[in-house]
C-alpha cells in the first residue's frame, strides 16, 4: 500500500494535535478523515491488475488513469501524484460540506484554515459531525445548509486518491472530477471560494471538451455541454434570487416584514426553478443560495478571460496566478457581490 512519507499518520496526529489547540475536536476529526484516506489506498496499477478484482472497477479505474495522464500531457495541469492510486471508503460521500449565512444576509459565514485560507464552506468526513454543526448553528440564528461532496482535495499538499465516491455517476462525471481538482492544484487563492470554484468549474469544462475530442465522442460532447447549460439556467435563477435578497436585507424593515419578504422571494424562487422544469426540492435559504453562487457566480467572467486568451490553458493559468496575488485585479474580473 502506497503511502506518503512526508505524511505518515504519525505526523498528521502529531499536527491534528497543535492544530487540536487552536480550534478543539474539529482538526482531529479531519485527521483522522485523512489517516483513513491514506490507509486504504491502493495504487490504482495493483488493483488493476489483480485477477479478482471486479471488471466494472477495472474499467472505471483504466478510464480515470487516462483522464489523469490527459490531464498532464494536454492540460498543463500538476503532476504530483494525485489520483495515482484508489481508496474506497465504504461510503456514499467523501465528506459533506456545511455552509451557513445570517437569517438576513447572503453573505457565507466564512472558517479560517492554516492552509486553505477562509472558505465558505465546514467540511466533514462524517454525516453526523455535519448534521451536529448545522445544528449548533441553527439554534445561533443562521440558515444552514448541509451538501455533499463526492470528491475530495487538500490542493495538492497529498497525493489525493481516486475515491470510490468518485465512480458511481457515469464516465463524464468521473474525468471531470479529476480535471476539477486538479485545476484547485494549479491555481488557488486562499480565501477567495467563488474565485476559485469558478476556475475549477471553466476548466473542467474547457477539458471535458478537448477530451471528447480526444475520445472522438461528439454525442458525449453535446450532452454534456446540454447539462452544463441546464445546470447554468437553474443558478442563474438563484443567483438573482441572492440579488434580489441583498437587496430586501439592506433595507429598513421590522424583522417580521422581513421574514414574509424573504419567504415570498424564495417561494417566488421555487416557482421559477418549477416552471423552468428544474427540481425545486428541499428548504431553501440563504446558505443555500451561498452554495450554489460559490460555484458559479464567478463563471461567466472567468470563461470570458480564457476565450480573450484564445482558450490558451497555460497562458489562462499564468494570468489567474497573477491574479492570486492581486486581489484588486481579482476583484475587477470577479467583483464581490
Amino acid at each position: 500500500m502506497l503511502r506518503d512519507s512526508r505524511w505518515s499518520p504519525i505526523r498528521l496526529l502529531a499536527a491534528a494535535a497543535v492544530f487540536a489547540a487552536l480550534q478543539g475536536c474539529y482538526y482531529m476529526h479531519l485527521a483522522a478523515g485523512q489517516i483513513e484516506m491514506n490507509r486504504k489506498r491502493e495504487p490504482i496499477a495493483e488493483v488493476i491488475a489483480r485477477p479478482d478484482t471486479d471488471a466494472t472497477l477495472k474499467r472505471r479505474l483504466e478510464l480515470a488513469s487516462r483522464a489523469r495522464d490527459f490531464a498532464m500531457s494536454d492540460l498543463g495541469l500538476p503532476d504530483n501524484g494525485s489520483y495515482r492510486t484508489f481508496a474506497d471508503l465504504g461510503r456514499r460521500y467523501a465528506t459533506w460540506n456545511v455552509f451557513a449565512a445570517p437569517e438576513f444576509s447572503v453573505e457565507p459565514k466564512r472558517w479560517c484554515f492554516p492552509v486553505a485560507g477562509c472558505v465558505s464552506y465546514r467540511g466533514y468526513f462524517d454525516e453526523k459531525h455535519a448534521a451536529r454543526e448545522a445544528a449548533k448553528l441553527g439554534e445561533r440564528g443562521y440558515d444552514v445548509h448541509v451538501g455533499p461532496s463526492i470528491a475530495y482535495s487538500t490542493l495538492g499538499h497529498l497525493r489525493d486518491p481516486v475515491l470510490n465516491t468518485m465512480l458511481g455517476y457515469g464516465d463524464t462525471e468521473l474525468a471531470a472530477f479529476i480535471f476539477h481538482e486538479l485545476a484547485h492544484q494549479a491555481v488557488y487563492a486562499p480565501g477567495d471560494s467563488d474565485f476559485n470554484e469558478s476556475f475549477a468549474s471553466v476548466v473542467e469544462t474547457e477539458a471535458l471538451r478537448r477530451w471528447f475530442a480526444r475520445e472522438d465522442s461528439p454525442a458525449e460532447l453535446g450532452k454534456f455541454l446540454a447539462l452544463r447549460a441546464r445546470q447554468r439556467e437553474a443558478a442563474e435563477l438563484m443567483i438573482d434570487s441572492r440579488r434580489r435578497l441583498a437587496s430586501l436585507y439592506a433595507e429598513t424593515l421590522e424583522p417580521g416584514a422581513k421574514r414574509e419578504a424573504k419567504a415570498a422571494e424564495f417561494a417566488r424562487l421555487r416557482e421559477a426553478l418549477t416552471a423552468a422544469g428544474h427540481p425545486a426540492k428541499g428548504d431553501f435559504n440563504n446558505a443555500r443560495l451561498v452554495a450554489v453562487v460559490t460555484y458559479e457566480r464567478c463563471v461567466p467572467a472567468l470563461r470570458a478571460e480564457l476565450d480573450r486568451l484564445n482558450n490558451d490553458l497555460p497562458a489562462f493559468y499564468s494570468a489567474m496566478l497573477l491574479l492570486v496575488h492581486d486581489l484588486p485585479a481579482r476583484a475587477k474580473i470577479c467583483p464581490p457581490p
